[in-house]
C-alpha cells in the first residue's frame, strides 16, 4: 500500500510539472485538439456517406456503429493522455542515449517513462468519443442496470491497458535494435480496425485483431456486451484477460530489454 501511495505521489508531481510546461505553449494544445477533431469528423462523414446509401452495414445500424466508434476512442484517448511517452522510447530516447537518465534515478524505469509526459491533445479523442457515445445512446434500446454500468467502466479501464501493454512490448524492442518507432506504428495502426464491428472483416483480419493484436477487445466486444447484454464472461472477461496478459508480457520484455540495453548516441 505504501508503494502504491508513493507511485501516485510521483505521478502527481510529474503531472503538475508537465502541465506547467504545457501552459507555456497553449497554441500547440489548441491546434492538436482541433486537428484531431477534424480527422475524426472526416471519418464520421465517411460513415454518413455509407449509411446514406445503404440501410445497414452487415446488419449493424448507423447508431450502433457510431456507438462502437465512440467507445473505441475513450480507452485509446486515456492511454494517449497518460502513457504516450512510450513512442519517444521507440523513436529517439534509446537511440540518442537519453535513456541513461532513467537508470540513474530512484524510480522504476517503466513507471518513470509512463508518468513523465502528458499528451493534452488526447482530449480531442476523449471529447469525440464521449460525444459520439452520448449521441448514439438515446437512439439505442439498451436496458441499463448497475451491473452493466460497472462492467462498462471496468471494460474502459482494462481496454486502456491493452493499448499500453502493446506499446510497452513494441517500444521495448528498441533496447535491442536502438529504434522501434516503425514497429510501434505498424502494430498500433491495427487499432483503426477496432473502430468498427469485427463481423464486417474477413477471417484473416478478424483473427489478427482478436487473437494476435487484440484491439477488438478494446471496443467491439465490450461494446457488444453493452449493446446486447450478451455473454459478459467473454465480451468483458476477455478484455480483462488480454489486458493482464499484455501488461505482464510488456513488463517482462521491458526488464529483459533493460538487461540488454547498451547506451547509444552520436
Amino acid at each position: 500500500m505504501r508503494h502504491i501511495r508513493r507511485l501516485f505521489r510521483i505521478h502527481r508531481i510529474f503531472v503538475a510539472q508537465e502541465l506547467k510546461r504545457m501552459m507555456e505553449y497553449k497554441g500547440d494544445f489548441i491546434v492538436g485538439v482541433i486537428g484531431f477533431l477534424m480527422v475524426q469528423c472526416s471519418n464520421l462523414l465517411f460513415l454518413w456517406i455509407i449509411f446514406n446509401n445503404i440501410p445497414s452495414l452487415m446488419g449493424w445500424s448507423l447508431n450502433e456503429v457510431v456507438f462502437i466508434y465512440g467507445f473505441s476512442l475513450i480507452p485509446k484517448g486515456i492511454d494517449h493522455l497518460f502513457f504516450d511517452n512510450l513512442w519517444a522510447i521507440g523513436h529517439f530516447i534509446v537511440r540518442k542515449g537519453d535513456f541513461d537518465k532513467y537508470l540513474t534515478r530512484p524510480v522504476n524505469t517503466l513507471v518513470h517513462v509512463l508518468f513523465e509526459k502528458l499528451q493534452i491533445d488526447a482530449f480531442g479523442e476523449l471529447i469525440m468519443g464521449i460525444a459520439l457515445v452520448s449521441v448514439a445512446l438515446p437512439q439505442l434500446q439498451i436496458e441499463w442496470n448497475v451491473f452493466r454500468v460497472l462492467l462498462g467502466i471496468a471494460a474502459v479501464f482494462f481496454a486502456t491497458f491493452i493499448y499500453t501493454g502493446i506499446k510497452i512490448i513494441t517500444a521495448s524492442v528498441a533496447f535491442w535494435s536502438k529504434r522501434s518507432g516503425n514497429i510501434i506504428y505498424m502494430v498500433y495502426m491495427f487499432n483503426d480496425f477496432a473502430k468498427y464491428p469485427v463481423t464486417i472483416y474477413n477471417e484473416i483480419v478478424k483473427n489478427i485483431i482478436t487473437y494476435v493484436i487484440p484491439f477488438a477487445f478494446t471496443a467491439y466486444f465490450p461494446a457488444l456486451y453493452l449493446l446486447t447484454g450478451e455473454n459478459p464472461l467473454y465480451n468483458v472477461g476477455m478484455t480483462v484477460l488480454m489486458s493482464a496478459a499484455l501488461m505482464s508480457l510488456g513488463v517482462f520484455i521491458w526488464h529483459r530489454g533493460i538487461r540488454a540495453y547498451e547506451s547509444a548516441g552520436s
